[in-house]
This record gives C-alpha cells, structure tokens and sequence, in this order.
C-alpha cells in the first residue's frame, strides 16, 4: 500500500495543490500548510479536481493537466523503489521511481504527515 502514489488535490489559499502522497500516510493539511507558508489547506471538490487536472478524483495522474499544478511529493515514497501511479482514469496505473516521479512533476519532497 505504501508503493502507491496516491494524487490528492487541495486547494492552498485558493489555488490548486496536487499531493503526491505514499498510500499509507494522510495528509496532516495543518502541519503541510505551515511547512509551505500557507494560510489554509483544504481538500478540493470533485469540481476543482476537474478544473485543475482534467480528470476525475481516483485517476488523477501526477502529469498531464491542462495547466502546470503545483505539486509536492510525499518523502516517504523515497522508501519504495517501485511506485505506482494514477495514469488519469480510475483503472489505469502505471510503475515509476520516486527520481521520476519528482523529475516529471517538478515536485516539492516534503514530509506531508
């Protein structure tokens, strides 16, 4: 479960927030809004998802949106060599390291628990 990337949206002082986070961690939004200077994080609607990457929650991919979103990946898929990843629909996924995985979305590495 850990090996899984899970793509979570939020919205960080209004705007769009892509967390790239291993499938055995939540994401502590008090604690990741402080490490990233924010004022409020909050879990985007099934409407903002859309907006922001064009897919449905459940298959957002890590890239491939309309427009660049702002993305942090979780430290703790360092521990896997082989993640898994959304590939933009619900039933789709696809293999990938975590070097990869920064190097394509352009990611923050942050701790998100």
């Amino acid at each position: 479960m850990g090996a899984i990337a899970n793509s979570l949206v939020f919205m960080a002082d209004g705007r769009p927030l892509l967390v790239m986070t291993s499938g055995g961690h939540r994401v502590h939004v008090g604690r990741l809004a402080e490490r990233l200077g924010r004022d409020e994080i909050r879990r985007a609607t099934p409407e903002e998802v859309r907006a922001a990457t064009g897919q449905a929650i459940g298959g957002v991919a890590p890239i491939g949106h309309p427009a660049p979103v702002e993305t942090v990946v979780d430290v703790a898929l360092a521990d896997h060599p082989t993640l898994w990843a959304a590939g933009g629909t619900p039933n789709t996924i696809f293999p990938l390291t975590y070097a990869e995985l920064v190097r394509i979305t352009g990611g923050a590495e942050t701790a998100v628990d």
